[in-house]
């Protein structure tokens, strides 16, 4: 195996949804430097590897044990959340292995808002309805482009799944109401695929209220578009790949 570390999407939660790939690699590393205030433990069960919790570890401890570790040959996995492809902070990471010239590899994994999708039976793209899927989040301590912000995302009307803003969900249904009517459904899911997940809905006027009544704080995305009235009643909306009149190349 080529020596480089490995990113590694370690899915939403439930230890069964991570990759055939990512989970070899897991049984095969020497090093796991892991997410410990989201990763489900459960993916650590009977590995080999010398395990690091990086949550009260800076960049620069991260660094400094992986280097040392890649100079000792040892096959090193870095296991994050969800997938890697947004809001798993793997882009600082890379620039300095790039700085020292150590190679890498990135292996997906499954996304939150895919978990969370799935366990609302829905489908977030509905032919006549929504085309399009914006993932965001609000602005925080992290600062937001304005002309990504909320508001102006809201004024597309697409399907849309919000991270890291249930702990201010006042100031999202604010911002969202600059786009969206408040009959508009929504839905909040807490811990996505984990033994304890909870799903609330309900309408862009009513959510503030509902969440604060769930007492859901964290770990939660908010799911909102008109697509989500798919998994609630039918909608009649059929794509044409089934169409019985629809002819492509393998239908005629």
């Amino acid at each position: 195996m080529d020596k480089k570390i490995y990113f590694i999407g370690a899915g939403p939660g439930d230890p069964e949804l991570i990759t055939l790939k990512g989970r070899r690699l897991l049984d095969e590393a020497d090093v796991v430097i892991y997410a410990g205030s989201l990763v489900n433990p459960g993916l650590l069960d009977g590995i080999k590897a010398a395990v690091h919790d990086s949550s009260g570890m800076t960049l620069d401890d991260i660094m400094n044990l992986i280097r040392g570790a890649f100079d000792k040959g040892e096959l090193i996995v870095r296991l994050h959340t969800g997938d890697t492809a947004f809001y798993s902070a793997i882009s600082e990471q890379i620039e300095r292995l790039r700085e020292m010239d150590i190679p890498y590899e990135v292996v997906p994994g499954v996304s939150s808002a895919m978990a969370g999708a799935a366990a609302l039976g829905q489908e977030l793209t509905i032919p006549e309805i929504s085309q399009t899927v914006i993932f965001t989040r609000i602005e925080g301590r992290t600062p937001v482009p304005g002309k990504e912000g909320l508001g102006e995302l809201a004024k597309h009307g697409a399907s849309m799944v919000i991270f890291l803003s249930v702990g201010m969900i006042d100031k999202v249904r604010e911002e969202l109401l600059k786009g969206y009517t408040g009959d508009t459904p929504v839905a909040v899911i807490e811990k996505a695929s984990w033994p304890d997940q909870k799903i609330i809905r309900g309408t862009l006027d009513q959510i503030a209220d509902i969440v604060k009544e769930s007492g859901i704080k964290k770990t939660a995305l908010i799911y909102v578009g008109e697509s989500l009235r798919a998994s609630e009643k039918s909608l009649g909306k059929e794509s044409k790949l089934y169409h019985r009149d629809f002819k492509h190349g393998y239908r005629k």
